[in-house]
């Protein structure tokens, strides 16, 4: 029987070429490979010419995926909304969309680690990350270990660190026993028990299309097992980095069950004057997901004020 969600994924591919990015792996050292969906005219189609990457002139933003799906699924309304004016790139974290790493090293740290290498070998030199949930953890690992790459962060359902306090207080409210349990069902009442808690409206699939996004979304289960693993840390160990980003916004769901509301306004204080925080009404953990539009809205708007910013300085 046809698997319905990986016989869209054609469409999907060609809704992103048509958007203007194309997938590109790029090897970040020997055993671990990274995919990237790029702008197509950053890949030289001639390599016996020229091995240097063509110069970007349109400011860079880079879109970082969470646990549940890989990059253009993640992002799927935001890429084409953002093409026109700015140059977007889509990374697949390790053991997602073909990613693939030999090193045991399963923190969020690595990730970024990796992250960075990967953007400076497509001659990305400064851009803005946009990064939800785990994204949101890696992109705040990589703006404080790259703040030259990192001008100015996006963060989304997210927070600075997985703590053992707020790991077991999140999974307690929600009604589960562990991450691995709410982030990686193994079956369709364990997906639909992890939609209820993301989605802020009631989300009706087929049993059908639960069975085949469990098919086709949660594979590397082992390797996406430890990464859970290796993102909570000791709350003696979390401290708040002095980030050197110009600014860092907080765009948020306001009915958010997972990172609630009230612990994004507190993580702005911790923050501190270059933080701002922007919430949208009747939207979920899934707030780019379930209202594009006003994401799109307010993401594009930070976006015009940054690049207004930069123009003024110039």
């Amino acid at each position: 029987m046809v698997n319905l969600v990986a016989a869209q994924r054609p469409m999907l591919i060609g809704l992103m070429k048509m958007a203007g990015v194309v997938p590109h792996t790029v090897e970040i050292e020997p055993g671990t490979s990274m995919n990237f969906w790029v702008p197509k005219e950053t890949i030289n189609t001639k390599p016996k010419q020229s091995k240097e990457k063509p110069k970007q002139n349109k400011p860079v933003v880079v879109l970082v995926h969470g646990f549940a799906a890989e990059g253009i699924v993640t992002w799927q309304f935001q890429i084409g909304s953002l093409t026109k004016k700015y140059a977007v790139y889509v990374p697949d974290l390790l053991f997602f969309g073909g990613s693939m790493t030999d090193s045991p090293d399963r923190s969020p740290r690595f990730q970024a680690e990796c992250l960075s290498k990967g953007l400076k070998k497509l001659g990305v030199e400064k851009c803005t990350v946009v990064g939800f949930s785990y994204g949101g953890m890696v992109a705040f690992k990589l703006a404080e270990m790259c703040p030259d790459l990192v001008q100015a962060m996006v963060i989304s359902g997210s927070i600075l660190a997985m703590t053992d306090s707020i790991s077991s207080t999140t999974l307690h409210g929600l009604g589960f026993s562990s991450s691995s349990e709410l982030l990686l069902p193994t079956s369709v009442k364990g997906l639909k028990a992890l939609l209820s808690v993301a989605a802020h409206k009631k989300l009706w699939f087929p049993n059908k299309l639960h069975k085949d996004f469990l098919e086709v979304s949660f594979t590397n289960r082992k390797e996406r097992g430890e990464l859970l693993e290796g993102l909570v840390v000791s709350n003696k160990d979390a401290t708040i980095p002095n980030f050197q980003q110009e600014r860092i916004h907080l765009l948020w769901g306001e009915n958010d069950q997972i990172f609630k509301f009230e612990l994004a306004e507190n993580m702005k204080e911790e923050l501190g004057e270059k933080a701002t925080f922007e919430g949208i009404k009747n939207a979920g953990h899934l707030v780019h997901l379930e209202r594009p539009c006003a994401y799109n809205r307010c993401l594009k708007r930070f976006l015009a004020s940054l690049h207004a910013a930069h123009e003024a300085q110039n």
